[in-house]
Formats: structure tokens, sequence, C-alpha cells
């Protein structure tokens, strides 16, 4: 198994600033991580012009080879779905910038959304996915060639709303029809449409080029205490500035919740093993199908997060030599 973390485990230390994506490098290869995953998240990588900070960027490559960490995937938010042809044009050039800095970073994969969150316009429904269907495959295809003139593969993930279920995600794939067009199987994030997780992850691993392991806390939305703002589903919280890392320092800690698709339920990212996933019967799955690539833990509960972090590598290790 090559279990490493994604750098967003440890997103609260780095948007805080008690850490850098130097101390988060560190960290993993302390803690015998096989690979780092990169996620843009509390990362200085843009210059004041938007684009690419490579002497920053060559700081991060630098870094890893200088502790034997292999750098595995970079994954992107991302939504090729716009409402003009010079904004999805803009998407997908920002897509393919992202896609030279992982190549210059020696990664042989890079993760990307093809919608990540809701339909623009809020609708996700069947019909609106088949209207969408083309312009998703032709952005795909078009991404995957030129990652495969880097000598890339692409990822998609079932992250998000709109397209997060399995079988919308295969089709995709599939439809795509390109041979380094793979998937990223997060097996927590199936539960935001109303998928099982164990299912769904049999469905999609012989796609898989690369794992996110994590659990997640279940609960029935009108018996727990409501909340406002971002991780309400379909709730349209009013723009507010980013805080700095002082005022984040200062908040109280927010409820956490992220509501499914069907609105009956709540979501709460939990400690490997800790929460409702059947995380022994997910990783048996894996093993069983000789999956054999990277496994990112991506942990994001409310819980001290480097603490956290280690329970969960332990548990993946734990569970891993016993299913």
């Amino acid at each position: 198994m090559k279990l490493g973390i994604s750098s967003y485990s440890l997103n609260k230390r780095l948007r805080t600033g008690e850490m850098d994506i130097f101390d988060v490098i560190d960290w993993a290869k302390a803690h015998d991580c096989a690979h780092l995953e990169l996620v843009p998240f509390s990362l200085p990588l843009l210059n004041a012009e938007g684009k690419i900070d490579y002497d920053y960027v060559s700081r991060i490559r630098d870094k890893a080879q200088s502790v034997d960490l292999p750098l595995s995937v970079f994954s992107l938010n991302a939504c090729v779905i716009k409402p003009t042809e010079a904004e999805r044009r803009a998407e997908i050039e920002r897509i393919k910038m992202y896609m030279d800095m992982a190549h210059f970073l020696g990664m042989k994969k890079m993760r990307h959304d093809t919608c990540s969150g809701q339909h623009p316009e809020g609708i996700n429904t069947p019909e609106q996915f088949e209207k969408d269907f083309p312009a998703f495959v032709a952005a795909i295809q078009e991404l995957a060639d030129y990652a495969k003139s880097l000598g890339m593969n692409t990822t998609l993930e079932n992250h998000g709303l709109y397209v997060n279920g399995a079988d919308r995600l295969i089709r995709l794939v599939n439809a795509a029809g390109r041979d380094n067009v793979r998937m990223t199987i997060d097996t927590g994030n199936y539960l935001c449409v109303d998928d099982e997780p164990e299912t769904a992850v049999k469905k999609c691993v012989g796609y898989a080029d690369m794992i996110h392991l994590k659990d997640f806390y279940i609960r029935k939305k009108d018996r727990m205490l409501p909340q406002d703002g971002m991780y309400t589903a379909g709730a349209k919280a009013a723009p507010r500035p980013m805080p700095t890392p002082e005022e984040l320092k200062k908040m109280p800690p927010r409820l956490g919740y992220v509501g499914t698709a069907s609105g009956r339920h709540i979501l709460r990212g939990a400690i490997l093993g800790q929460g409702d996933l059947d995380i022994w019967a997910i990783l048996k799955t894996l093993k069983d199908a000789g999956y054999d690539k990277e496994i990112s833990i991506e942990f994001e509960g409310m819980e001290d997060c480097e603490a956290a972090t280690e329970i969960c590598l332990n548990t993946a290790r734990y569970i891993w030599e016993r299913v």
C-alpha cells in the first residue's frame, strides 16, 4: 500500500500560518508517508500576475527531493461548464497551466474537477447532466491529450454534487475514450449524493489511479443544530472576505457539516475508522482488486488535524494488514 497524505489534511495549520508546505513535507516524511499529494489551498502558488510562481514551486520540488518524498498528484478544483465559450476556454487553459506545474514537480498524474460543487446554475438534474455531457467529454478529452503530451494521466474525482455519483463518473471516463483518463476515488464523497460508498467503490475501483481515504459521520439533518454558510447544502451564504490567519485563530469552531444532495442528511469529517463508513470493507475491496497505486489520507474533521491525521495513517495501516 502506497499510503500518504493530502496536504489538505493539514490545511488548518497551513491556513493559520502555523505550518507551511515545507513543514508539511517534513511532517509527512517523519510519519513514514510513501507520497504527498498537493492541493492548492493555502499555498501561494501564483504570482501577482496570476501565473505560476516557479521560484516557490522549485523550492517545493527541491525540498521534497531532499527528504526523498515523492510528490504524487496535484488536485485542482475546477469547472468546465461556463456561461460563455470565452470563460470555458479560460478555465481549460487555467487547468493546463497547473498541469504544466505538476509536470515540473515530477508528477505523473493530475486530478481536476469537471464541475466542482453544484452546477453553476444550481441545477443538478439528470436532464441538465445530459445537456452538459458533450461539453464535459470534450473538455476531458482536450485536457487528457495535453496531459499525454507531458507523459501524465488525468484523474476525475467524485467531488462536489453535480458530478459526484459513481455512475456519472463512469460514463464520463468511458465516453472520453482516453487511456490516460482515470479516477480519483474519494471514499466519503459518494455520500454527498446519497451513493452507498462500499458499492460505489466496487463499481469504480477498476478505473482508479488514486484513492482519497476519508471517513464521515452521517446524521439526519433535522436532528442537528442549524448552520448557515458554505457547509449547508443549497445555502447561498453572503460573500465575505477571507479571514486573515490572526482572525482565524480567534474564530469559534464551525459546526463543520456538509449537506447531502437529497437534503435528508448532513455529513461531518471523521477520523478514519471512527465514523460511519465501513473502512474495513472498503480497504478489503481495494486489496482484493489488487489496487497498488497511491492512497491519500484526506482528513477534514474538527479534531486537531495533526493528531487526527496521524491516527488516520495508523488506522489505515492496521486495517490493511488484517483485511
